[in-house]
Parts: structure tokens; C-alpha cells; sequence
């Protein structure tokens, strides 16, 4: 089945110019198509919409941290009423396997929650390889040197869009992407002169991630 992805800005990639009112198309795991939303939806009239309205849909973003957040710090368990932080330190010294792998499988879907499509290693324990293989998210080599550098869930808190986020959206590439509320001013010019075809600029800063599509297949959405 054929999807069309909507919003008020389409961003293939941050540095390359943007498509106001634009979509992206989805068959199956990859991109078939992306560009304005009137001339795909003519183009493929039988293709479910999925309007997300004045977001701005990007490709995935890339945490960086990955180590840190699935091997040292713990994703608490909703039933131990601890929060959805992360416990810095909570998995040093842990030999339970099964611990650390289902701390890791909460991290990765909270990570989801923020539009991340990917993250960097390394990954030493086999719990947690298994838990980011079966996440769908792709797993990429950590940084040269010591692993350990710490940082948020959310890449985009520390980040600039142009810096967190991984790879391009392309005809033919897999479909993961992040849609995403517009933040203030950001959301205003969405009709402006940021957003007009071919526009290039810095990109808009968004706002809390709405949506996670991972090789099409939608696997977060904010109630």
C-alpha cells in the first residue's frame, strides 16, 4: 500500500532547499516519491493520506550517545514509579543481562519518541546489541576513542537540526523520517519566506517530535 506523508514543510535535508505543502510518498520499507502534496496526491489518488497538518517533517535524527544511554545509564520500568529520565550510572556493575536489555528496550522507545531513526555505538553487551537489532533503528560505529560521552535522549537538545540529524530523505532510500510540531516563529513561517519551494536558509527550529516513521512504518505518534 501506497502512503502519502503531509505537512506544511518538507525538509529532504536540512542544508538543501525545502518544499512548502510537501509529502513525502511511502511503498512498503522505502521513499517513492517526494514533493508537493497537490501533485503526488494527483498523481496517486488511491494512496492513504496521513495529514500531519503544519509540522515539518525531516529525516530521523541520529543520537549520538548511544553508549552512555543503553549501557551505563537505566531506563526505569513505569511500575517502579522512578520517571521516563534516564538513571545516570544505573546499569555500572550490572550483570543481569536481562536488566540491561529491557533498560535498553525502554530507552530506544523512548528514543523513538524524540524522531530518532539511529544510534552510535559501541554497543559491548549482547542484551543490548539484540534489543537496538530488533528496534529497527539503525546502529551505527560510535566515536573514535573512549565510548561514554553523555547526553539526552532527545539529540535535538543539544543540537542543532542541520547537526542531528541522519542521512537524507531520497527517492529509492529507506523511509525513516520524524515529523514534528513547528516552534513558535518556526510554525509562523512555514508560509514564509523560509518555506517557499526551493528555499534555502538555516533550517527551522521545531518542537516536540510528533511522529516517527522507521522503514515506513509509523512507530511513534504523540497521543
Amino acid at each position: 500500500m501506497l502512503t502519502l506523508h503531509r505537512a506544511a514543510l518538507v525538509l529532504p535535508d536540512p542544508t538543501a532547499p525545502s518544499v512548502a505543502d510537501g509529502a513525502v510518498l511511502v511503498h512498503g520499507e522505502l521513499i517513492a516519491a517526494l514533493g508537493r502534496h497537490d501533485e503526488l496526491a494527483a498523481a496517486h489518488p488511491r494512496a492513504r493520506l496521513r495529514d500531519w497538518g503544519d509540522a515539518l517533517l525531516t529525516p530521523g535524527l541520529r543520537n549520538p550517545y548511544g553508549h552512555w544511554l543503553l549501557e551505563s545509564a537505566y531506563h526505569p520500568d513505569p511500575r517502579e514509579e522512578l520517571g521516563d529520565a534516564p538513571v545516570p550510572g544505573g546499569l555500572l556493575g550490572e550483570a543481569d543481562e536481562a536488566r540491561c536489555g529491557a533498560s535498553a528496550r525502554r530507552g530506544l522507545q523512548r528514543m523513538l519518541g524524540s524522531g530518532v531513526t539511529a544510534v552510535a555505538g559501541p554497543f559491548e553487551r549482547a542484551a543490548v546489541r539484540t534489543a537496538v537489532a530488533r528496534s529497527g533503528l539503525a546502529a551505527l560505529p560510535g566515536p573514535a576513542g573512549p565510548p561514554g560521552a553523555e547526553g539526552p535522549l532527545d539529540p535535538l537538545a543539544v543540537l542543532p537540526l542541520a547537526a542531528a540529524v541522519h542521512g537524507r530523505l531520497a527517492v529509492g532510500g529507506r523511509a525513516d523520517f520524524a515529523v514534528f510540531a513547528p516552534a513558535g516563529a518556526a510554525g509562523a513561517g512555514a508560509s514564509g519566506a523560509g518555506a517557499s519551494d526551493g528555499a534555502r536558509g538555516p533550517a527551522p527550529r521545531p518542537a516536540g517530535c510528533l511522529a516517527t516513521v522507521l522503514a515506513g512504518r509509523l512507530v511513534y505518534r504523540r497521543r
